[in-house]
């Protein structure tokens, strides 16, 4: 394992535990979910339509793209993690996320696609697509988003092109007639 950061790393003891835990973006004391405000009405929101939608999923763009090929994955309606969402979104989310690995892989000289779903930060489901690139041994395993953290801005030509690639790829491998 390769980090991405120089010698001597100093060992952190956790701190004390926070009892109850507060509460999260699009729970209920915590700040409004963004992600359902937007869904709501995208031209008010300020940010960029989403790469692909169907019915139940979302393809986000991702900001401060250090890696092109960077997107995430959301549920259209609000529901916070795989333990919560209804039995037809569970069935079709293997489908989704198979069709954007491909559409990923197909961009060229990607290694492997990480997904990741960190469920710290809002209550809404959200997966992460992290393309690992071919040769980065380096970025390997759970090391590639914090490479992908560190590195510098991909130019947004690229990320661009990376984007109307996967978006172009899922519009083609639509089960839907």
């Amino acid at each position: 394992m390769t980090l991405p950061y120089a010698e001597p790393l100093t060992k952190l003891a956790p701190g004390p535990r926070v009892i109850p835990e507060p509460p999260r973006i699009g729970e209920p004391g915590g700040d409004p979910c963004g992600f359902c405000a937007w869904i709501a009405d995208p031209a008010r929101s300020g940010h960029q339509p989403p790469l692909w939608s169907d019915e139940d999923w979302v393809l986000c763009r991702a900001v401060d793209v250090t890696i092109p090929g960077i997107v995430w994955l959301a549920s259209r309606e609000h529901h916070d993690s795989f333990a919560d969402l209804p039995d037809r979104m569970a069935a079709s989310y293997g489908g989704v996320v198979a069709r954007i690995e491909r559409a990923i892989l197909a961009l060229g000289d990607i290694a492997r696609v990480h997904v990741y779903r960190w469920g710290d930060g809002s209550a809404h489901f959200h997966v992460w697509f992290y393309p690992r690139p071919l040769g980065m041994l380096e970025a390997r395993r759970e090391m590639l988003p914090l490479w992908a953290d560190l590195m510098p801005a991909a130019p947004a030509e690229a990320v661009a092109a990376a984007e109307e690639k996967i978006a172009a790829a899922l519009l083609a491998s639509d089960p839907r007639p």
